[in-house]
C-alpha cells in the first residue's frame, strides 16, 4: 500500500492525504458521498448501485462510451474519469 494511504480497521475505509475514499468490505465496495458527487459532477451520470469493483468498471466504461470521441475536450474528460477511477481503485 502506498505510504500516503492509511487504513482504518474499524470501518474498512482508506484515506489518501486525509480524504475518505472507497469503502471496502472484502470484494464489496461502497463509494463515499464525496466520490459520488465528484463522478456525478464530472460525467453528469450518477453512479448508482456500485457494489463491487466490477460495477465501478462498468460505470466508467458506460461514461466513456456516452462521451466518446477524439477531441481534446473528450480526451480531457476521459482523463478526469480515469483519475477519479484510479483514486477509487487505490483503496
Amino acid at each position: 500500500m502506498p505510504k500516503d494511504v492509511k487504513e482504518s480497521r474499524e470501518n474498512g475505509t482508506s484515506t489518501i492525504e486525509g480524504k475518505a475514499i472507497v469503502i471496502r468490505f472484502g470484494s464489496r465496495v461502497r463509494l463515499t458521498h464525496r466520490e459520488v458527487e465528484r463522478f456525478h459532477r464530472i460525467t453528469d451520470i450518477e453512479p448508482v448501485n456500485i457494489r463491487s469493483l466490477d460495477d465501478l468498471d462498468t460505470y466508467v466504461a458506460r461514461c466513456k462510451a456516452h462521451y466518446w470521441g477524439v477531441s481534446k475536450e473528450t480526451r480531457f474528460l476521459h482523463w478526469l474519469i480515469d483519475r477519479e477511477y484510479a483514486q477509487c481503485r487505490l483503496a
